[in-house]
């Protein structure tokens, strides 16, 4: 059971990291579709490279936390990435935006990987 439980915990952890990693990109380098996004959310164009760095940080604990033997480091960016998410899903609620969309599927995939690396 251990090993299943590990073998889990590192899939979606490493799709996590790949998933957050690949979206923060996309925020330094916005393309025009996220731009229109992020206007309709009232999100300025100013605080993407800053909400960018917030999910590559996150991304990048994660993967400390796998490299390192301090499992405290991934458990703190996992939470990290679960209040980003939370509060991402709340501004778009605020806008009126109801729909399920990137920010759920992210939140969704930090969850994952808190859970599995407390219970890991």
């Amino acid at each position: 059971m251990a090993l299943t439980l590990s073998t889990a915990h590192m899939g979606v952890t490493i799709l996590t990291i790949v998933a957050v990693g690949i979206s923060a990109v996309g925020f330094f380098r916005p393309p025009e579709v996220l731009l229109k996004d992020m206007v309709e959310v009232d999100v300025k164009e100013s605080w993407l490279p800053m909400l960018g760095t917030l999910k590559a940080a996150g991304a990048l604990g994660l993967l400390i936390g796998i490299g390192v033997p301090i499992p405290s480091i991934g458990t703190a960016a996992a939470v990290g990435l679960v209040v980003y998410f939370v509060g991402a899903s709340i501004v778009h609620l605020r806008a009126g935006d109801y729909s399920v969309s990137g920010q759920h599927v992210f939140l969704l995939l930090a969850v994952a990987t808190l859970v599995l690396d407390l219970v890991s």
